[in-house]
């Protein structure tokens, strides 16, 4: 896109519209600097100060690799309430173990009109967002959305600045209730072209592959990661046995969108979409996807893979298996291990069926409230909710 077009662009659609990103790691600092360079004005929060040390000094962030320039922020802040005030649309660009202080902590800063998008937000994170914001009594007219997947694959390279290395092509986003995804993807395209339309956030949040891809290979190479060498994580670490696990973990987690009236795509299917790679079996196709080559390994078995894909990926598919009376042993075990392994209890930690405000409900049940914000509970039939979304 030339100077001009940019500018044609934005004087039509853009200007004007702020974006709040919140977190500055290593996607927060891509986005928001992105926005920036795009030319919308943008707050860029993050809780801990110091990581925007380096930020503020420059005013901005550098980017590099599939996109050359500097964005320049409008404020560079740790006061929540700085960053979401006058901000049309918050991304939210933390580990997803965090959303759920991160929706108290905005609940008090928010007003009607103001989108949230979780990008992205792992299995159930819209839900259990929604969820917090009705325990805090926020106004019914901001809105929860969760994209599927992240934009961008980067990271930050020193200080202030970000290298990305590609941008996705297509990012589904959903809002509950469903009736407001297209006012979430209108907005999302004038700075984010990529973002389209999914049918609810039960189709965002079980079309998670990430949730079979990284903790299981985790755990079984727990011993090579610890003694320190390193290796791919993909090409290396998913040897056939271990790819035969993540096959299991697959089949019970399309068994669960199955069992919720939901399509998703097999691992096998998405490699094939994604990267354009095919293969007999699980193992073979992740094998021959050249887009995984010099992927390292995790260097320390407590990592995100862990700390984040097991409660806000694996523990929400298995309790929404247990909504649908469907089994989920392969994704219990890696969940129990990663518990023995890390010492943390991820089923009492992680998202329930609480958490996500789904509790007692029936598969009817959920479709009402993921569709048009209705509640309803199984055992008194009484409407929580109006067909609004209001709470």
């Amino acid at each position: 896109m030339t100077v001009l077009e940019m500018s044609r662009y934005l004087s039509r659609f853009g200007r004007g519209l702020r974006f709040a990103v919140l977190g500055a790691g290593n996607g927060g600092q891509a986005l928001a600097g992105y926005l920036a360079w795009r030319g919308f004005p943008v707050r860029l929060y993050n809780r801990s100060a110091a990581r925007l040390e380096a930020i503020r000094e420059r005013g901005g962030v550098k980017l590099e690799g599939r996109f050359e320039g500097f964005g320049r922020f409008e404020a560079v802040t740790s006061d929540l309430g700085e960053a979401l005030r006058g901000a049309r649309v918050a991304l939210v660009v933390i580990p997803a173990s965090g959303h759920r202080a991160l929706a108290r902590a905005m609940a008090p800063h928010l007003a009607p009109g103001q989108v949230v998008v979780l990008n992205p937000g792992r299995t159930g994170g819209a839900l259990e967002f929604y969820q917090v914001f009705r325990e805090q009594e926020v106004h019914p007219g901001v809105t929860v959305a969760e994209a599927q997947t992240f934009i961008f694959a980067s990271r930050v390279v020193g200080p202030g600045r970000v290298r990305v290395f590609e941008i996705k092509h297509r990012v589904p986003v959903a809002a509950i209730p469903a009736g407001r995804t297209r006012t979430v993807v209108r907005l999302m395209r004038r700075g984010l072209s990529e973002f389209v339309p999914a049918a609810h956030v039960l189709e965002t949040s079980l079309a998670n592959i990430g949730a079979i891809f990284h903790p299981a290979p985790t755990l079984m190479n727990a011993a090579r990661i610890e003694t320190g060498a390193g290796f791919d994580h993909y090409h290396e670490g998913i040897s056939p046995a271990v790819a035969r696990v993540l096959e299991a973990m697959d089949a019970e987690r399309l068994a669960v969108a199955r069992a919720l009236g939901t399509r998703v795509v097999s691992a096998r299917e998405w490699l094939q979409a994604a990267y354009g790679v095919v293969g007999s079996d699980l193992y073979t196709a992740i094998a021959s996807c050249s887009a995984y080559s010099g992927i390292s390994a995790p260097d320390e078995v407590n990592n995100r893979y862990l700390s984040e894909d097991v409660p806000a990926s694996l523990v929400p598919i298995a309790a929404l298996g247990q909504l649908v009376g469907v089994a989920t042993p392969a994704i219990n075990a890696i969940v129990e291990l990663a518990s023995l392994a890390t010492g943390v209890d991820f089923f009492a930690a992680g998202r329930t069926l609480e958490r996500m405000g789904v509790a007692g409900m029936t598969v009817d049940g959920l479709w009402q409230y993921v569709l048009r914000g209705e509640k309803i509970f199984a055992a008194s039939g009484k409407e929580a909710y109006s067909g609004s979304g209001a709470w």
